[in-house]
């Protein structure tokens, strides 16, 4: 990771696409990847005239576990040109145009599924069979106006790291927002002080849409955070240090994820011992009769 300022900008599927993600899972999000990797990578050649770094992660969820696919990428801002002599850096306000990003999102990705198609990477989903159902659907995506929004910017590489840290091995919900669960009802925490009930078969439901295929990973990196000899090239040029990976044992990542200590009692607040566990003895021989 590079001590340079980075933006933090979310690439969404349209919701008509959602079924077809549903389906077939590491199509979908195979071309979601590459295509904003290249969106980011040919808005940084193009307007930096440079090769720009990005993490990205791929979520599915909302805080009530609705199915909604979504990238998030941490952009340098900035890059390091093409011939490597110097770094080009971004905007402070801005990295690139949010609505000319989505528009190139939203061409590349339905060319990526007209690829998919032609490979029968979509048979057995229902809206296709009517042969005209395909069809259908990149008419009706390519009249939307396709989401990407930019967040605030991280002023430097560490918190960057922090970010990363808490953010992206999270699970669609922790146990920490489970509020009551029974054989009738499962109510747990939203956004806020809002809560959600379910019945356990819709709970489990919404769960496992955000179970993502085998082997399938959800960080991915482009540009400068692929390589590691332009990663290095960039960190002498901006004349920055290595950002030090702070070691946190698991108690403390516990903490910093969910808010809660395990070596502190629930009820009383007081500290909690661990105990050795018992050593099991062999067993005396039977009594002689």
């Amino acid at each position: 990771m590079l001590d340079v300022r980075y933006f933090h900008v979310v690439f969404t599927l349209p919701s008509e696409l959602r079924p077809l993600a549903a389906f077939a899972p590491r199509e979908v999000y195979d071309a979601l990847f590459r295509v904003v990797g290249r969106v980011l990578l040919e808005f940084g050649g193009a307007r930096l005239n440079a090769t720009v770094g990005a993490t990205l992660v791929l979520h599915t969820w909302t805080r009530e576990l609705a199915f909604h696919p979504h990238v998030h990428a941490i952009v340098t801002g900035g890059g390091l040109a093409h011939d490597g002599s110097a770094w080009k850096p971004s905007g402070r306000a801005f990295l690139f145009p949010i609505k000319a990003m989505a528009k190139v999102l939203r061409g590349k990705m339905i060319d990526a599924l007209k690829k998919a198609h032609a490979t029968n990477a979509f048979a057995g989903f229902d809206d296709f069979h009517d042969p005209e159902g395909f069809a259908r659907l990149v008419r009706t995506i390519a009249k939307l106006n396709w989401v990407v929004y930019a967040k605030p910017a991280f002023a430097k590489g560490e918190h960057v790291l922090a970010y990363l840290g808490r953010y992206t091995h999270r699970v669609a919900i922790s146990n920490s927002r489970l509020l009551d669960v029974t054989s009738e009802r499962v109510t747990f925490r939203t956004k806020g002080d809002g809560t959600k009930t379910l019945t356990p078969v819709e709970f489990l439901r919404r769960f496992v849409k955000h179970v993502l295929p085998d082997g399938f990973h959800k960080i991915r990196h482009v540009g400068l955070h692929a390589s590691s000899d332009k990663r290095a090239r960039a960190r002498e040029l901006c004349a920055t240090p290595v950002v030090p990976i702070v070691l946190r044992t698991y108690r403390e990542r516990l903490v910093e994820l969910t808010g809660r200590d395990v070596g502190v009692c629930p009820i009383c607040r007081g500290p909690l011992r661990s105990l050795p566990l018992p050593t099991a003895t062999a067993r005396a021989p039977p009594e002689a009769a």
